[in-house]
């Protein structure tokens, strides 16, 4: 009986409790108690009839609206050609704003040279650009890329010089008195202190790269998603556009947790 009891015992502490269970998987339980709590209410208010659904909507039409659209083959063309000008310009953003970053953040007179011309164009509204470009390039994808390049590009390269300032100069000194190469500064020292920045920038250029690709769709394209959002609002179709705005919001959530696993994945190399 006694040995019943210490099994009993020993099973039942190697079982995690209900509590132990619920701490592992707050954040994620919170926040989609949060997300649901927010969509029942907004159903609520419609459905009492405080806000009329041809104003705002309500979940239940957005999720039909939604449903009916990415069935149809329209949602595989809008959805390729605004994938196919965010990668294009954020990728360009991302490659030239890290080399950009890493030179102006590793020779300063480089960096007192451009700093004037970056931050000016930083602070400039680029948005206002959008028709430019368009004149330039034309209503095809060269146009669009170039608009979320301008916009992805300068939150990079800021955040790359803050990432290379931030490198310990005495850790730099000791691996320069062991006889490091300026590769191995570059692999072990300088890029692994430079990755939260780096993220940082790309996770704000991300943001501001989608902004560019529906700004540019809504200048003037012929499909994307952006077009589409313009096209439903011309239309007044509210479900429409709340469909488009929850694609280009899950699209940028989901870009945004992939930048942070690769933080994370950084991080343990770092510490390794």
């Amino acid at each position: 009986m006694t040995v019943v009891a210490s099994d009993f015992k020993r099973e039942s502490s190697a079982t995690p409790s209900v509590a132990a269970r619920f701490a592992r998987h707050e954040s994620t339980l919170l926040k989609i108690a949060g997300v649901v709590t927010a969509l029942g209410l907004w159903q609520l208010i419609v459905a009492i009839g405080w806000v009329s659904p041809t104003v705002i909507s309500a979940p239940s039409r957005i999720i039909i609206a939604g449903a009916k659209y990415v069935s149809s083959p329209q949602f595989a063309i809008d959805a390729r050609t605004s994938g196919l000008e965010f990668l294009g310009g954020f990728g360009l953003a991302v490659i030239f704003g890290i080399v950009l970053g890493f030179l102006m953040g590793w020779f300063r007179r480089l960096e007192n040279f451009l700093d004037p011309i970056v931050n000016f164009l930083y602070a400039a509204p680029r948005i206002a650009l959008a028709p430019l470009l368009i004149l330039w390039f034309g209503i095809d994808i060269q146009s669009k890329v170039a608009i979320i390049f301008l916009m992805s590009v300068f939150p990079i390269v800021i955040n790359t010089i803050l990432g290379v300032h931030s490198v310990d100069r005495d850790l730099m000194d000791l691996a320069r008195s062991l006889n490091a190469s300026s590769w191995q500064l570059i692999r072990t020292i300088i890029i692994p202190s430079s990755v939260p920045f780096i993220v940082t920038g790309m996770r704000i250029g991300l943001g501001v790269g989608l902004i560019g690709v529906v700004v540019g769709e809504f200048v003037a394209a012929t499909s994307g998603i952006g077009y589409m959002i313009a096209q439903a609002a011309s239309s007044y179709e509210v479900d429409q556009v709340f469909v488009g705005l929850i694609i280009v919001g899950a699209a940028g959530a989901i870009l945004t947790e992939a930048l942070r696993y690769f933080e994370t994945r950084m991080a343990r190399w770092k510490v390794h």
